[in-house]
């Protein structure tokens, strides 16, 4: 017997322009008016995008920041960076329009995950079970309220929030993901030339955009998932063939340009092959227990409705909607634990087939279950957002004393000002929450999605507080905007080039806040040398070895307000 019984006025779609509006300000937040952030990935990619944009050709065959190879992951989501700098970038700002592109891949994923979970819920095997005396829903009506579901569940894990703003190539392989189960699902419905073609074509994006690791391992899910529905196995092969051909002539677009031209005699492929072949390896205790350690709060609230799901359906057989996405996650989280140092953003890879296998795991739970993750939400998320209203009124008016000083701690010199819009934005989604939340408890609707729409819109919530009230004093602690300006006022106006060690996100920022000429990815003897180092750890010696300071002359030294250890000099040779 299927475990969903549901009603008709159950499966009632959520408001277009609802939909929409969540998504705006779940994405849209984070991306305007942030710089560049210290330690932040973000960076690091955006200077790969920027190099691209007001550099060389060559610089779009071989990734690098300002001059410092980056050409690791493979080359798609900068390229997509790139180009919205050059078409954006003179109305928008660079930063800004190379986060046109976090916008574009965000649909793409939420898009993708919304038509997967629609296709699937249509179909006869997912149905509720009919009803004695009728009221059941219809299928297109169920389809719509499970991808609605599925929608809101992905939009309120924990690490879709804490990445989907970043301009980084992991965010591109989730999107591409969403959109490769979406292929697979089409293509097992109609097991045409066409769907195994766009099969290929997300199996070749999802290799020039984090290496060829996990498109193999997604196509070996796939064929897995048709051999235990007992697809045509010559056919499939056929097509699966047809898939390879695709993504393979989607990674020569790039391969061939690179090893024919040498972009700054370099070889763009021999670092991206050696990157993925250090992304595999037996697996170890390390992997294993940081990807649990990290997945517990990563995929929530996602991973407790997916195993529900699996627990729930277990008695039926050929469920697509079941299926399909748990091969999906076996087969990347056998990916992940084989990485010997796996990293957070990898994690999304594994979030587009748990939210699907989620959104089919809400309708078998009890009310009570439902009712207790709603009141769940309403507490908690209510209480985090009043604290942080109650910190900006703290910081602003020095009262309450202690939770000014708190917030003011981590930012020394800072001088907190009030401003219009963002408070006019927090106040406004403060004030769409509580009506969110009365429309909840007032009416009891009997929708499905209601279950998730609370903890969708109360993470929203804290987002939208945060990057509007504390973007100031975020921006302030993390952006090293002020110390580029500083460097740059030191230095002629043609100073020829500079040698540094900074990383790559120090590098690109001061590349893009402060101009700074940093020499290429071809060696050359520059004047000016910039050192990054800490005044904690006393390295003299090695830099006094490495770049013989003394042939150098010190010009300035300097870091940002906000951070006791990190230190920046600046050196002219003599």
């Amino acid at each position: 017997m299927k475990p969903v019984r549901l009603p008709a006025a159950a499966t009632l779609a959520l408001p277009r322009w609802a939909l929409l509006a969540l998504g705006l300000l779940y994405i849209l937040p984070g991306l305007i008016g942030r710089d560049p952030w210290k330690d932040d990935a973000d960076a690091a990619s955006f200077g790969i995008m920027w190099t691209m944009a007001h550099g060389h050709p060559a610089d779009w065959l071989y990734s690098n920041i300002a001059g410092l190879p980056a050409g690791d992951e493979g080359p798609l989501a900068f390229w997509l960076g790139a180009i919205c700098i050059k078409l954006f970038g003179w109305l928008l700002g660079d930063v800004l329009a190379a986060r046109v592109s976090t916008i574009g891949i965000f649909l793409l994923g939420t898009g993708s995950l919304w038509y997967t979970a629609f296709h699937l819920g249509r179909r006869a095997e997912a149905q509720p079970l009919r009803l004695a005396f009728g009221g059941q829903p219809e299928p297109d009506a169920y389809g719509r309220t499970l991808a609605d579901t599925a929608v809101l569940i992905y939009l309120g894990c924990l690490g879709l929030l804490l990445l989907s703003h970043e301009t980084i190539a992991a965010t591109l392989q989730g999107s591409l993901v969403a959109y490769f189960l979406f292929r697979s699902v089409r293509y097992v419905e109609l097991a045409s030339t066409r769907n195994a073609a766009l099969i290929g074509l997300s199996l070749g994006a999802l290799a020039l955009t984090r290496g060829y690791a996990s498109p193999v391992i997604l196509l070996l899910a796939l064929f897995l998932c048709t051999r235990f529905l007992k697809m045509d196995a010559r056919a499939t092969l056929r097509d699966m063939g047809l898939a390879v051909a695709v993504a393979l002539a989607i990674c020569l677009a790039w391969i061939i340009p690179a090893l024919a031209l040498q972009p700054y005699l370099q070889n763009p492929l021999t670092d991206w092959m050696a990157w993925n072949a250090s992304q595999l390896a037996p697996p170890s205790w390390f992997s294993i227990a940081t990807f649990f350690r990290a997945g517990v709060w990563f995929f929530w609230p996602a991973w407790p409705f997916a195993i529900w799901a699996i627990w729930a359906w277990r008695r039926q057989e050929k469920l697509l909607h079941i299926v399909l996405p748990l091969y999906f996650v076996a087969a990347l989280t056998a990916l992940i634990i084989c990485d010997p140092v796996p990293d957070n953003p990898d994690l999304l890879r594994l979030l587009p087939p748990l939210a699907l296998m989620a959104a089919f795991g809400l309708p078998t739970m009890k009310r009570g279950a439902i009712n207790g993750i709603d009141w769940f939400s309403v507490m908690v998320l209510t209480t985090l957002g009043g604290m942080v209203w109650l910190f900006w009124i703290a910081k602003l008016t020095g009262t309450p004393a202690k939770l000014a000083r708190n917030a003011l701690k981590l930012v020394p010199g800072f001088h907190p000002e009030f401003g219009i819009v963002a408070f006019t934005v927090a106040a406004a989604t403060t004030i769409g929450w509580f009506f969110l939340v009365h429309w909840r408890i007032s009416r009891q609707p009997s929708v499905l999605w209601r279950a998730v729409v609370l903890s969708s819109g109360g993470l929203i919530l804290l987002w939208v507080l945060l990057m509007t009230l504390f973007l100031p004093d975020l921006n302030y602690g993390k952006s090293y905007a002020s110390v580029a300006q500083q460097i740059a006022a030191r230095l002629p106006a043609e100073p020829g080039c500079i040698e540094t060690n900074a990383g790559p996100a120090q590098r690109a920022s001061f590349a893009y806040f402060g101009h700074l000429p940093f020499a290429s990815v071809e060696s050359e003897r520059c004047d000016y040398l910039l050192l990054q180092d800490s005044v904690v750890v006393k390295d003299e010696e090695e830099s006094l070895s490495k770049y013989n300071l003394r042939n150098f002359t010190l010009l300035w030294e300097g870091r940002r307000p906000s951070d006791r250890k990190e230190r920046f000099r600046l050196y002219r040779r003599r």
